[in-house]
């Protein structure tokens, strides 16, 4: 099996700690071939959509179990390859989304298995995905606002029966961007949205406004999602100072059994993203209610992998080649009862 792995340059993986790298180590463990490459490396030469990768070289010794020695060990090569001809496009990239790259890959998605669906990227690659679940009584999904209306936001903060809330960019990611308002400090909140939505161009960016969830002081936990079920989770609880939990803002791991209404979320939000292929996403998960779905490139395999001593990646690896599998099945049985319609 040959897969491509779209995703931020090889240079700037993090060997330790790094989701993607510890996917493309199991998959070079398994003796699949790997390529990567960066959104900005897409190109079409005579109607082929083809890549300028970077190819990991086959190597004939033993893979060394440690992250960050494969990392070292590993040796590049460069080549343009047609992404049709690849068995699996692994979608590693950074938020936001860039739309040119799904035109690109539209091309070859007949050819091939993509994770994620493109269409389902489209639709969730920003926060707004959580408002397509149905939760009309607020029992998942805490009571939110999307605009780029000022006096509107501002509104809503003062009607809220809540005196904090939480404001966020609609397309961060990592933590960036997200703040903790108070209603205490108004006057500062309207300089806020206006550093918020106005931007330097002239243009403006929507905003998200939700209610303050008890509890997040705590922290928040890492759900992976796999094929519509959890096979994975972590807490991530706020560093000294600072509101947010993610790992990349100084939040730190502990262990986190899941409880009874995180299951029943995951039950209830497992159908929809498997129907919208989305079958390898992480979602933030506070006190019980969905606060975000990662679709592009949720992390946590490393920090889950070593605080319950297990191999998730090896689980999404075995989904990937069974995908692939049922695929190459269909294709052979279609050819097979083509030939007999051919030949009455």
């Amino acid at each position: 099996m040959n897969i491509c792995f779209l995703m931020y340059p090889w240079n700037e993986i993090d060997a330790e700690n790094d989701t993607s790298l510890a996917l493309i180590h199991e998959c070079v463990k398994r003796g699949h071939g790997v390529a990567m490459c960066t959104p900005s490396n897409l190109t079409i030469r005579n109607s082929v959509t083809s890549a300028f990768c970077q190819v990991i070289n086959r190597v004939e010794n033993k893979i060394s179990s440690s992250l960050k020695t494969f990392y070292k060990n590993t040796t590049l090569r460069s080549e343009m390859l047609p992404l049709a001809g690849f068995d699996v496009i692994f979608m590693r990239t950074n938020p936001p989304l860039d739309p040119l790259m799904l035109n690109f890959l539209d091309s070859v998605s007949d050819d091939v298995f993509i994770m994620n669906s493109l269409n389902g990227m489209r639709e969730a690659n920003n926060k707004l995905y959580t408002a397509v679940f149905d939760d009309p009584n607020n029992e998942i999904i805490p009571v939110t606002h999307v605009s780029k209306n000022k006096d509107y936001i501002i509104q809503m903060i003062k009607e809220s029966s809540s005196d904090k809330m939480i404001l966020k960019p609609l397309n961060g990611y990592g933590g960036s961007g997200v703040i903790l308002i108070e209603k205490n400090a108004m006057m500062s909140i309207n300089s806020l949205l206006d550093f918020y939505i106005n931007k330097t161009d002239g243009t403006t960016d929507y905003v998200i406004l939700q209610e303050y969830i008890e509890g997040a002081d705590q922290g928040d936990v890492r759900i992976l999602m796999l094929n519509g079920k959890a096979v994975g989770a972590m807490k991530r609880v706020p560093g000294d100072g600072d509101h947010r939990s993610n790992v990349s803002a100084g939040g730190s791991i502990e262990k986190h059994t899941l409880t009874p209404q995180e299951k029943k979320l995951c039950r209830k939000i497992g159908p929809k993203l498997v129907k919208d292929g989305l079958y390898f996403v992480g979602i933030d998960v506070i006190n019980g209610m969905l606060v975000e779905v990662n679709v592009m490139s949720p992390g946590g395999i490393t920090y889950i992998n070593k605080v319950y001593k297990t191999k998730v990646q090896e689980k999404v690896i075995d989904f990937i080649e069974d995908e692939v599998q049922e695929k190459s099945n269909a294709f052979i049985r279609k050819a097979q009862l083509r030939k007999k319609v051919q030949d009455a």
